[in-house]
């Protein structure tokens, strides 16, 4: 009989950069794998379990619901629906105060953009270079790296880029045809790249001069990670339509877009739906998750325990001269390295300690909010032993 590797292998896809371990359960900020050995985990389902692996009240919301009703379309009115609904719209920033619930974050972004241009009539969407909003069709064509585009092109026609940070390309790009801006407030996937002091006022502004739809994706960087509920908070900042996925359901699978209620309801009966959308299983698990986070106070602790460990990796880099920056805000990290981290994730399974990354050189750090003190010095402390390693094997 085939092992559990070689059944993915034979019979997945071949499109994920594979790690050599076989997750079969988590609590919190760790995950064991099939033989037993634990680990903490810094990646986080790419920032998924932001409450952490299993956490006990999603679990109880997730039986209870299974045991009562698991789908029930959106055509019929639903109680696990509505409670989330309300939770959802009332911590949303300000007007936001309408969300069609899907199963993605992608999907979300595909919404986001259909709503751009039915509300606004206008067809061209500005996005930035750096951008990621997802592997779907128009939010690939909305994302900025090319491998990711160009063996399935044409995309959808309409987008243009400009660079991050720059509002002058931006007010010279906007034109009368522009129906929204659409951005990450940080970026996630280019690296955490944060915007400079006063760029997304600017950007806010900018929309509201030319009548242009200001569309946040805060799917990576919602629900507290930054140390804040929305990121845009950091910045004073309120977009027309923003958009969720990730751990907005403890894990559960689960997107939102909202808005203002007249940007959503520009969207006609039959314009878009959704079978799985707002489902009773995944809402009890969202009203779940965002109580925990709201009794928790969890950006509160992502605040706090992201200065923590930013001190505690600017002090490892300090000693290692393949390491060239730390970056981040909260607990939505990146170390930027000077050589290929290809080894530095591999080895750092060997020390029972996983992460994600940014392309070639940068090491991502996405862990649950409830990461602990302990955990959080047995990364850098694993981290240091690696590049000790690694940097002695390049002297010799």
């Amino acid at each position: 009989m085939m092992n559990v590797v070689e059944i993915e292998d034979e019979h997945g896809p071949a499109s994920y950069q594979k790690f050599p371990v076989t997750i079969v359960r988590g609590a919190g900020a760790e995950v064991w794998d099939d033989s037993g050995q634990k680990y903490v985990d810094c990646m986080g389902g790419y920032g998924v379990a932001i409450v952490g692996h299993c956490n006990p009240e999603v679990v109880a919301a997730i039986k209870a619901q299974s045991e009562k009703l698991i789908t029930c379309h959106s055509s019929f009115y639903n109680d696990a629906r509505a409670e989330f609904l309300e939770k959802l719209t009332t911590r949303a920033p300000k007007g936001l105060d309408a969300a069609f619930l899907s199963n993605s974050g992608a999907e979300a972004n595909e919404v986001a953009i259909k709503l751009a241009k039915k509300f606004t009539g206008k067809k061209t969407i500005v996005a930035m270079k750096g951008g990621f909003h997802g592997k779907t069709a128009a939010a690939l064509s909305a994302t900025w790296n090319k491998k990711y585009k160009e063996p399935f092109e044409p995309l959808l026609p309409g987008f243009k880029h400009v660079e991050f940070g720059s509002l002058g390309e931006l007010e010279a790009t906007v034109d009368d045809d522009t129906s929204a801006v659409m951005l990450e407030p940080i970026q996630g996937e280019s690296g955490i790249i944060l915007p400079p002091e006063g760029y997304l006022k600017g950007v806010r502004e900018l929309c509201d001069r030319k009548g242009i739809l200001l569309i946040a994706d805060e799917i990576q960087t919602g629900l507290g990670r930054t140390g804040k509920l929305w990121a845009l908070e950091n910045w004073g900042v309120v977009p027309d339509v923003m958009t969720l996925a990730k751990g907005l359901a403890g894990g559960v699978p689960m997107g939102a877009t909202l808005a203002r209620r007249e940007v959503l309801h520009s969207l006609k009966k039959g314009e878009q739906s959704s079978t799985f959308g707002g489902n009773p299983l995944a809402c009890a698990a969202g009203t779940a998750t965002l109580d925990y986070i709201s009794k928790q106070d969890l950006p509160s602790q992502a605040a706090s325990k992201g200065r923590f460990f930013q001190e505690k990796l600017k002090a490892l880099i300090a000693r290692h001269r393949s390491a060239r920056e730390v970056r981040g805000m909260g607990l939505m990290l990146a170390l930027e390295m000077r050589v290929d981290i290809h080894d530095i994730l591999l080895n750092s399974i060997k020390e029972r300690v996983l992460f994600t990354y940014s392309g070639r050189t940068i090491v991502r750090l996405l862990p649950p909010l409830v990461i602990t003190e302990a955990q959080m010095n047995a990364v850098v402390q694993a981290l240091d032993k690696v590049l000790s390693e690694q940097e002695l094997k390049q002297v010799g």
